[in-house]
């Protein structure tokens, strides 16, 4: 498998090989789909909460008298079909929205996604990528001159000024490969590697 080494223009000048356990899987949207929703799933905190009639705040006097209104009889108006009133089945503040994916199908589905960003063209190699100072500005430059908008770099290693640099720019994302993740891989337009980051991946994927 081979990928596009850029240079620092943003421009192809040569290839590296990658390996095809990593980059060259077959596309398996199912797999992705799966893996990227229990990643969402487990990202929730589950502090959401309702209260049930119990809780609610109301009075305990009845509303109105039980016959001759022509309305249907109430007793409080905590009741679940009265506005204002609790939930039958709320939702508890301790709810668990965990969902277990084996690691055989995770490093399945993360070898695919890289794989079809392959294909697509959305995926590209540099030797390094490094900044002399923590400036927000000179990473912008340096990758608005390499013709990059909306990338997610996963660096071998990010160090000080490379994450404060970045850190307060919107489109741009700055990782290890142990925190690439599936979502931020498909949300941005483009993935830059840099060539020490490749065979980490390799290590953690193949």
């Amino acid at each position: 498998m081979k990928l596009e080494l850029l240079n620092e223009q943003g421009k192809a000048a040569s290839q590296v090989d990658a390996p095809e356990t990593v980059f060259g899987r077959d596309f398996n949207e199912d797999l992705i789909h799966q893996i990227i929703v229990a990643y969402r799933a487990n990202g929730r905190q589950g502090t959401r909460a309702q209260k049930d009639r119990e809780q609610v705040r109301h009075s305990t006097a009845k509303p109105f008298k039980q016959k001759g209104t022509g309305r249907a009889r109430a007793g409080m108006t905590s009741s679940p079909l009265w506005r204002g009133g609790g939930r039958i089945f709320p939702n508890l503040p301790d709810e668990n929205f965990t969902q277990k994916i084996n690691k055989k199908m995770y490093r399945a589905g993360m070898a695919s996604i890289f794989s079809q960003l392959a294909r697509e063209g959305r995926l590209a190699v540099v030797d390094s990528l490094t900044v002399d100072s923590p400036k927000t500005k000179v990473l912008a430059d340096k990758l608005k001159s390499m013709n990059l908008e909306s990338v997610m770099v996963i660096a071998d290693e990010v160090d000080e000024n490379l994450y404060l640099a970045s850190r307060n720019l919107k489109n741009v994302f700055v990782v290890e490969p142990r925190y690439a993740d599936p979502v931020s891989l498909v949300q941005f337009k483009k993935v830059l590697v840099t060539k020490g980051a490749l065979d980490k991946l390799k290590e953690m994927f193949a």
